[in-house]
């Protein structure tokens, strides 16, 4: 499992994360892209503990992606079913695990303020603290998409699924962007990663 981890993970990240997996008897499953999620934990009918992640993430998003499933699962075992999935219990479990991972030996150097800012109050996906989001893509291998806030306004875009909408004014956080065969508005983050058309 270790040389596995070495293909994903920074590697003085590889002997904490091999030995929270151990310890917590977790089937760690690394799948293609799934385009709604990073990662989920889900308990198994017969007890087991599985989390899956995507195969495509670069390795700073695969440890903060991995960690974060972890910390559900010891945040259920410690607190209880009932808790929110993403509340303060989760938050709480979350922080005190990735302590001991942001280190410069772990995370390069111009990630770290951004980390330690995002773990103040962790969000329940990264890609929603877009300014962490945007650094963590620079890791990522060239691929042909853009963030909504790099296109020009007007710009036409196509996401995941095939829908093509054209790109409106911000709103507070988020860009209104209309579908093109409906007319209907929609709010994007700034950092959806979208496929441009038509600038």
């Amino acid at each position: 499992m270790s040389d596995v981890l070495e293909r994903y993970l920074p590697s003085h990240a590889v002997s904490p994360v091999f030995n929270l997996i151990e310890e917590n008897n977790i089937h760690l499953k690394i799948v293609n892209e799934r385009v709604t999620r990073h990662g989920d934990y889900r308990r198994r009918p017969n007890g087991v503990h599985q989390i899956t992640i995507n195969a495509n993430l670069n390795k700073y998003r695969f440890l903060i992606t991995l960690v974060h499933e972890i910390a559900h699962l010891l945040a259920f075992e410690r607190f209880g079913s009932a808790i929110k999935p993403h509340g303060r219990e989760w938050k709480f479990t979350f922080q005190q695990m990735m302590l001991r991972f942001i280190r410069p030996e772990i995370f390069p150097i111009q990630l770290l303020p951004l980390i330690a800012k995002h773990f103040k109050n962790p969000k329940a996906s990264s890609d929603t603290d877009a300014q962490l989001s945007v650094a963590l893509k620079s890791f990522d291998p060239e691929n042909d998409k853009n963030y909504i806030f790099e296109l020009p306004l007007g710009g036409v875009f196509k996401i995941y699924n095939g829908k093509v909408f054209k790109k409106g004014a911000k709103r507070r956080k988020r860009y209104e962007c209309v579908e093109m065969d409906t007319g209907k508005v929609y709010l994007f983050q700034p950092n959806a990663e979208v496929e441009l058309i038509a600038g």
